[in-house]
């Protein structure tokens, strides 16, 4: 029996050089098209779809989801509610975590490990788990957080935590905050600590290094974590369904019951394609002008 086989000279031939890089980004594409651009094609699509109660989804061309989501002052209010929670989540994140972060970065390297491991300790555990916690924090009379201040005389009655936007601004808070530490941790990776002796050596006080020279120097990473953080929290929805409930809805949870309560899918998905590309917007955008903020400042 012969057997063609093809020269050795043709087995050993490179590939072209512009076809590598495809032949090796081709897995994950291909993976980026099925699970990810595929679902979302489909769903832009659904929300242009109308749906009634005794038809169901009918696949017919309508602007019919779109209007009544940017019409109707319901609508406007769930949005509003995101933006205002993420922008909170976001701020509050920015307050614990660039301190935070600054700290852990002027550690010995034996308690940075520990400290660290317990900012990301949390992370360890799931997000419904955590909220869950913060659920038994918050009970009314019966909560802990209630109990201790009523306790030790600090308040008369009870401070409304559950089915409230502080409530849901403080677990989300708890959920998203090692993002900012680890943001701006990196980014402080590059502050050499002789920096700032140099200028406290030269008479500059603690305050003025902090503001001329840490500062600078973890802008960059602040608000890569800001994005990230707030890209997060605006998308977020197990916290906001279980402190928040079916009273204080977010888009998020919006969508959900749209989509899983009324069955109205084709209104679903078009919230869930506004949210999506809102985040997109402000995600692009933002990073835009980090990107020029950081050469900027390591021009």
């Amino acid at each position: 029996v012969q057997t063609c086989a093809l020269p050795i000279s043709v087995m050993n031939r490179p590939l072209p050089p512009a076809a590598t890089p495809w032949l090796l980004a081709g897995p994950a594409l291909l993976l980026f098209l099925g699970v990810v651009l595929v679902p979302l094609v489909m769903t832009g699509v659904l929300s242009f779809h109308d749906f009634s109660t005794s038809k169901g989804i009918q696949p017919v061309f309508l602007l019919k989801n779109w209007e009544e989501v940017l019409t109707d002052s319901y609508f406007h209010e769930m949005f509003a509610r995101t933006l205002r929670v993420a922008l909170w989540v976001t701020l509050a994140c920015l307050v614990l975590g660039a301190p935070e972060a600054y700290v852990l970065s002027r550690m010995s390297p034996k308690w940075r490990g520990v400290f660290l491991l317990i900012i990301l300790g949390p992370l360890l555990i799931s997000v419904v788990a955590r909220t869950l916690g913060w659920a038994l924090l918050f009970g009314g009379q019966t909560g802990l957080i209630n109990k201790a201040l009523m306790g030790a005389g600090l308040i008369q009655s009870p401070i409304p935590f559950m089915i409230t936007e502080t409530g849901v601004v403080i677990a989300l808070t708890h959920v998203l905050v090692p993002f900012m530490v680890l943001s701006v941790w990196t980014a402080l990776q590059r502050v050499d600590p002789a920096t700032e002796n140099a200028a406290q050596s030269l008479g500059a006080s603690a305050f003025t290094t902090l503001r001329r020279i840490v500062l600078p120097q973890a802008l960059p990473g602040m608000l890569s974590g800001a994005i990230i953080v707030f890209a997060l929290a605006a998308s977020a929805f197990a916290t906001p369904a279980i402190i928040g409930g079916r009273r204080l809805k977010v888009a998020s949870t919006l969508a959900y019951d749209e989509f899983l309560n009324t069955l109205n899918w084709p209104l679903g998905a078009a919230v869930a394609v506004l949210l999506l590309v809102g985040l997109t917007a402000t995600i692009v955008g933002s990073n835009r002008w980090v990107e020029r903020r950081w050469s900027q400042v390591f021009q």
